[in-house]
């Protein structure tokens, strides 16, 4: 996904939280057989969580948008912490420092009512912080930082592009997040990753396999269910549930698991109204199918990119973008967000 510009053969992995407990570092990569129904510390009760699939959309980490708390979320991403330049310092879009002031107060904010702050590594743009550190517990430093600035033990690694197939940088980051959670063992982790109507390629297996063989315990698998190639120019909503199906068949493997607990372990990001490749769109009618699918399989959560384009387009406004600021789709206010929550 982007980084926010304003207006303007398989291994098992250990697999926590959101879908089996009692598998630790150092365990060989082996699950407990027990998975019991979670619960997200500090997310308020809502019907997301009713039903078992919450609702936890990707929101701009310095700017807020009148449609963050459509759908009264259960938790935020904070798109994006990335490096500043080529050096290993944590950034919020790499320009704004973690202790920025303005930032803080908006992540109070977003969180008074009981919903919780994901931090979210990476995205589509800047500089990656694997990339730009020198060793893996520089990096868990970094990571760390950005973690305590937000007052967040949540952490999503958005992995694509030349990222996804950097081989030292993949297996540089799991390093860093085994030893993060050796120190903070409440520390959920997932990772967001491309994803085709097939399913996952090579390169996104292979990453995690590298979390595997670090003894990383992951606790999603978020997909990014668009800009699938202009070979795909069907109905987006259909696409979704078929890459969710293909994916699904892959963590069985993957994580060595059941039914059950592959799905809970998925998460399911839309681009929503225009995507960046041309002659895909994704309606409010799709979101509304992804919602059903998800909350049929019992994934863990739904999101989508991102709120502040969760409007629409201004009939001849210069300031709008349909893959900025706004969908590109005719629509209320917010109108996603409340098919995405249910």
């Amino acid at each position: 996904m982007h980084t926010y510009r304003g207006k303007s053969a398989a291994c098992l992995i250990c697999v926590f939280a959101l879908a089996v407990t009692g598998c630790s570092a150092g365990s060989g990569g082996t699950a407990d057989a027990a998975a019991p129904t979670p619960s997200r510390a500090g997310a308020s009760p809502s019907g997301s969580a009713a039903s078992g699939t919450s609702y936890a959309p990707y929101v701009s980490a310095t700017d807020a948008s009148a449609n963050d708390s459509a759908g009264s979320p259960a938790t935020y991403n904070l798109a994006f912490v990335i490096a500043d330049g080529s050096d290993c310092t944590p950034k919020w879009n790499g320009t704004t420092a973690l202790s920025d002031a303005a930032v803080k107060s908006r992540v109070s904010k977003l969180t008074q009512g009981g919903a919780s702050v994901r931090v979210s590594f990476g995205g589509a743009s800047g500089k990656e912080l694997a990339a730009s550190c020198d060793s893996a517990s520089e990096l868990a430093r970094a990571y760390g930082k950005a973690l305590d600035a937000a007052g967040s033990a949540q952490a999503d690694f958005d992995v694509e592009g030349e990222q996804l197939t950097d081989s030292d940088s993949v297996d540089l980051r799991s390093e860093a997040i085994a030893l993060l959670q050796k120190e903070r063992a409440d520390l959920e982790v997932s990772f967001t990753l491309p994803v085709m109507p097939s399913g996952l390629d090579d390169d996104s297996v292979a990453l995690l396999e590298s979390a595997n063989e670090h003894d990383v315990q992951v606790s999603t698998v978020n997909i990014m269910t668009m800009n699938y190639g202009e070979s795909y120019d069907g109905d987006m909503g259909d696409y979704a549930l078929v890459s969710a199906k293909a994916t699904h068949s892959q963590l069985k493997k993957i994580f060595g698991t059941s039914d059950a607990t592959a799905w809970k372990a998925m998460a399911l990001t839309s681009m929503l109204g225009t995507n960046d490749v041309d002659n895909e769109t994704f309606t409010l009618d799709d979101a509304a199918q992804v919602r059903e699918f998800a909350d049929e399989k019992r994934i863990g959560w739904v999101s989508m990119w991102a709120t502040f384009r969760d409007q629409q387009c201004a009939d001849g406004s210069s300031s709008d973008d349909a893959l900025t600021n706004c969908s590109g789709v005719d629509q209320e206010e917010g109108a996603f967000a409340e098919a995405f929550s249910g």
